[in-house]
C-alpha cells in the first residue's frame, strides 16, 4: 500500500526492497535499489517494461555510480564531457563495469547513468546511500506523468511509498547521449 512518506520512511522502504514513485528533473519516477533484483523486477512488472531494454541509474555523485560504470574504457575528453554536464538532466549510456546487474544493463553492454540536480533525488540518494534506478512511472507507452496528480492509480497502489515535492520542470525527460560516440539517443 502506497502513502506519502517522509524522506526517512521513504529510505527505509528503497532498504526493505520497496519501489518509490518520486519527482525527476521533467517526469515523475519509479525507484528501487539497483542491486535488489526482486525488487527491478516487480519495478518491471508493474511498468510492463521488458527487462532487455535496460534501466537508467540516476546519483547525487559520480561516486554512487562508480560500481556500475567502467570509467577506464572511456578517454579523457569523453569523460571530461560527461563530468560537464553534472549535475544535470544529461544521461549518459557508459560502458557498464562487470559488476553492474543485468536486470539494469538488459541487453546492453552500456549501463545508462545521470548525476541528477533535483534537490530531493539527491537527498533520496544521499539517504539511500549510492544510486537508484529511475524510470518514468507510467505504465509502458502510456504518459510519463509531470505531476503527482497525474500518477496512474495502478502505479500508486503498487508502490511502498511516494514523495512529495515537484518535478524542475523540464518540458522533456533527461537527454540520452552516448560517452563513447557522443551521439545523441533520446
Amino acid at each position: 500500500m502506497s502513502m506519502h512518506a517522509s524522506l526517512a520512511n521513504v529510505v527505509a522502504a528503497l532498504h526493505r526492497g520497496g519501489l518509490i514513485a518520486y519527482p525527476t528533473e521533467g517526469v515523475w519516477g519509479l525507484g528501487c535499489d539497483p542491486h535488489d533484483e526482486a525488487a527491478v523486477m516487480r519495478l518491471l512488472a508493474l511498468k510492463q517494461r521488458d527487462v532487455a531494454k535496460g534501466l537508467i541509474l540516476i546519483a547525487s555523485s559520480e561516486a554512487q555510480l562508480a560500481p556500475f560504470i567502467d570509467t577506464a574504457s572511456l578517454g579523457g575528453s569523453q569523460l571530461a564531457e560527461v563530468r560537464a554536464s553534472w549535475p544535470g538532466p544529461n544521461t549518459w549510456i557508459m560502458p557498464a563495469s562487470k559488476d553492474a546487474p543485468s536486470w539494469i544493463t538488459g541487453a546492453h553492454d552500456g549501463i545508462a547513468v545521470r548525476v541528477t540536480a533535483h534537490p530531493l533525488v539527491r537527498a533520496l540518494c544521499d539517504g539511500f546511500g549510492g544510486a537508484l534506478v529511475s524510470t518514468s512511472a507510467n505504465i509502458a507507452s502510456e504518459p510519463s506523468p509531470r505531476t503527482r496528480a497525474e500518477l496512474d492509480p495502478r502505479i500508486v497502489a503498487g508502490v511502498d511509498a511516494v514523495t512529495d515535492g515537484e518535478t524542475l520542470g523540464r518540458a522533456q525527460p533527461s537527454t540520452i547521449r552516448d560517452a563513447l560516440s557522443g551521439a545523441v539517443l533520446r
